[in-house]
C-alpha cells in the first residue's frame, strides 16, 4: 500500500512539473524599421521551443520608450497565446554601442597602465627609504678614507637624484593618464547620459498541450526616433527639367542599435487623431465689465491613440526617373497608398542609437519646369530664379530645407514649402549673377513744391535691367508707390512704363522677356501731395 502511494505521489509530482508555469528567454533580432517622422516603428522575430503547460516568454534588452499600445505579437504554432506585458527592467541596463565600448576599453588600458606606473613610484619610494636607512650606517663607519667618503656620497647622490626624476616622471605619466581617463570618461557621459538607460522587457504568456517549436513576431513603436526630409535642387540650364533628389535624414536615440535592418520612411502620422473634430455651440452674449472673467468655448480636438501599424500599401513603380547617375543610388520602393506614402530602403542599413544624423536618398526626379526670374530692386539688386513645377503632389513631397546648385555651382540654401493650395509648387533656386539690376533716382525729375494749402513732392527712379547671358530671358520686376491711408494724402502714379498697378497695395509689376546682351529700362515715378504744415516720411 505504501508503494502504491509513494509511486502515485511520484507521478502527481512529475506531473505537475510538466505543466506548472515556466520561464524562458527569447532572442530576436531587429528585422525591419519603418520610421515616421517623429517615431519608428520597429519588427523583430523569434523561434523557440516550449514544453507542455503554460509558459511565459519574455523578449529582453529592448528599448525603454515603447509604446505599450502599439505592441502587437503573431505566433505561428501550434500554441496559445495567452497575454503580453511591457516592463521596463531597472536591474538590467541596457548594453553600450560600439563605440562606448570602444572608449571604455581604452579606459580599462589606461587605469592598467597608471596601476603600473604607480607600483613602479611605490618601488622607487622603497629604494629612498632604504638609501635613508643606510646613510646613517655609513656615516658613522670611520675606517673611511676621505676619497673614499667622497666617491660614497657621489654615488648616493647620484642614485638619489635618479631616483628622484625616474618618480617624478612617473608621475607626471600618472597624471596624464588620468587626464585622459577623465576626457573619455566625459565623452561617454556626453553619449549615454548622466545614467544607465533600462532595458524593456516584452512577456507573453502561451499555452501548449504538447511540446512544439513555434515562432514569433513582435510589432511596437517607440519614441526618440525619427526622419525629417531634405532636398538637392539642381538646375544646369534654364532649358533644361529641375531634378529634385529627396533625402531622408533618420536618427534615434531609444538604446538600442537598429543593426543591419531594412529601412522604410513613411510621411504618415498614425498618432494624430483620427476622429472627426465637433463643433460645440458658439454661444454669445452681451459683454459686461463689472464681471470678473468671461469666457468663450470655442471648438476642441479630441485626441485618441490611433493603432501604430500601417495599412499594407500598393507598390507601384515611380514613373520619375531620370537620367542615369554617374553613380549606382540604392534601390527604394515607393507605395503610395490612400493616406500615406512608405519608402522601402533595398539595402539594409546599422543606425546608432547615439542622435546622429544618418542621410539617406529615397528620391530622385526629373521634372519639367518653367523658369522664370524676380527681382525687386527697390530691396536687392538681385535677380532670383524661380521654377513652377506643375502636378507635384504625385512626387510625395514634404516641407523641408533645400541645397540649390545652379549650373553645377552651389547658390545657396532655400525652404521647399509643399504646403499650398495651388496646383503649381514654385522653387526659389537661387540668386544668378548673369542678370544685372540697378535702380537708381532720377534727381531731374524729383522735386519738391507748394502750391496754395498743400505741398507735392515728386518721385521719379530709373529701373535698369540688363541680360548678360547667352538665351533670353523672362524676368518680373516688382516694385511699389505709397498707399494713403488719409483722406487729406493723395497719391498719383505719373509714370510706370507699362507696370501694372494694385491700387490697393501700391505694388507695381513689369513682366519683361530681354533678349541675349539686351538692357530694359523701367521709369517709376509717382507723387504725394499733402498739407504744408504736415511732415510724411518718404524716404
Amino acid at each position: 500500500m505504501k508503494k502504491i502511494i509513494l509511486t502515485t505521489f511520484i507521478l502527481l509530482l512529475a506531473y505537475i512539473n510538466i505543466f506548472a508555469d515556466t520561464e524562458k528567454e527569447i532572442k530576436a533580432s531587429i528585422s525591419k524599421v519603418t520610421v515616421y517622422p517623429d517615431r519608428a516603428q520597429l519588427v523583430q522575430n523569434a523561434t523557440f521551443d516550449i514544453q507542455a503547460g503554460k509558459t511565459t516568454l519574455i523578449l529582453k534588452n529592448l528599448s525603454p520608450y515603447i509604446d505599450v499600445q502599439s505592441i502587437q505579437v503573431k505566433g505561428v504554432g501550434g500554441f496559445t497565446i495567452l497575454s503580453v506585458n511591457l516592463q521596463n527592467n531597472y536591474l538590467q541596463n541596457l548594453e553600450d554601442t560600439e563605440e562606448v565600448k570602444e572608449l571604455r576599453s581604452q579606459i580599462e588600458a589606461l587605469q592598467v597602465r597608471t596601476e603600473d606606473e604607480k607600483a613602479l613610484i611605490n618601488t622607487l619610494d622603497e629604494k629612498l627609504a632604504f638609501l635613508t636607512a643606510n646613510r646613517s650606517v655609513l656615516l658613522n663607519e670611520s675606517a673611511f678614507s676621505l676619497d673614499q667618503f667622497r666617491a660614497l656620497m657621489d654615488l648616493y647622490t647620484s642614485s638619489v637624484e635618479q631616483t628622484n626624476l625616474a618618480k617624478l616622471k612617473k608621475a607626471r605619466l600618472v597624471k596624464d593618464y588620468e587626464r585622459q581617463i577623465a576626457a573619455l570618461q566625459q565623452q561617454i557621459s556626453g553619449k549615454t547620459g548622466t545614467r544607465k538607460i533600462p532595458s524593456g522587457e516584452i512577456s507573453v504568456m502561451v499555452s501548449a498541450d504538447k511540446p512544439v517549436k513555434g515562432s514569433m513576431t513582435f510589432t511596437y513603436v517607440v519614441s526618440n526616433a525619427g526622419w525629417y526630409p531634405s532636398y538637392d535642387i539642381r538646375v544646369e540650364d534654364i532649358n533644361k527639367p529641375v531634378t529634385v533628389n529627396y533625402k531622408a535624414n533618420v536618427y534615434q536615440t531609444t538604446g538600442v542599435e537598429w543593426k543591419n535592418v531594412r529601412l522604410s520612411f513613411s510621411n504618415a502620422t498614425p498618432w494624430v487623431a483620427g476622429n472627426v473634430p465637433v463643433l460645440n455651440p458658439w454661444f454669445i452674449d452681451f459683454f459686461n465689465p463689472v464681471q470678473v472673467a468671461a469666457y468663450s468655448r470655442a471648438a476642441t480636438v479630441q485626441k485618441s491613440r490611433a493603432p501604430a501599424m500601417l495599412e499594407e500599401a500598393v507598390s507601384v513603380k515611380s514613373s520619375d526617373i531620370g537620367a542615369e547617375p554617374e553613380a549606382e543610388m540604392v534601390y527604394v520602393e515607393k507605395k503610395v497608398g490612400e493616406m500615406s506614402v512608405t519608402f522601402d530602403v533595398a539595402l539594409p542599413y546599422t543606425i546608432q542609437p547615439d542622435g546622429k544624423v544618418q542621410t539617406i536618398e529615397i528620391q530622385e526626379t526629373v521634372t519639367q519646369a518653367e523658369y522664370k526670374y524676380v527681382t525687386v530692386p527697390k530691396i536687392s539688386p538681385l535677380a532670383y530664379l524661380t521654377g513652377s513645377i506643375t502636378e507635384w503632389a504625385k512626387q510625395s513631397l514634404l516641407s523641408g530645407e533645400a541645397t540649390l546648385y545652379f549650373e553645377n555651382t552651389f547658390v545657396g540654401k532655400s525652404y521647399l514649402d509643399v504646403n499650398q493650395l495651388s496646383d503649381t509648387l514654385s522653387l526659389s533656386l537661387g540668386t544668378d549673377n548673369g542678370i544685372i539690376v540697378k535702380r537708381e533716382k532720377r534727381k531731374d525729375y524729383t522735386s519738391r513744391r507748394i502750391i496754395g494749402a498743400n505741398k507735392t513732392e515728386v518721385y521719379s527712379f530709373l529701373i535698369s535691367i540688363r541680360n548678360n547671358k547667352g538665351n533670353p530671358v523672362r524676368i518680373t520686376v516688382n516694385d511699389q508707390i505709397p498707399v494713403s491711408s488719409n483722406s487729406s494724402i493723395t497719391v498719383e502714379a505719373e509714370e510706370l512704363t507699362g507696370g501694372r498697378l494694385d491700387a490697393v497695395t501700391g505694388s507695381v509689376k513689369w513682366d519683361l522677356e530681354i533678349k541675349p546682351q539686351e538692357t530694359r529700362e523701367l521709369i517709376l515715378t509717382y507723387s504725394v501731395r499733402y498739407p504744408k504744415n504736415q511732415n510724411i516720411i518718404l524716404e
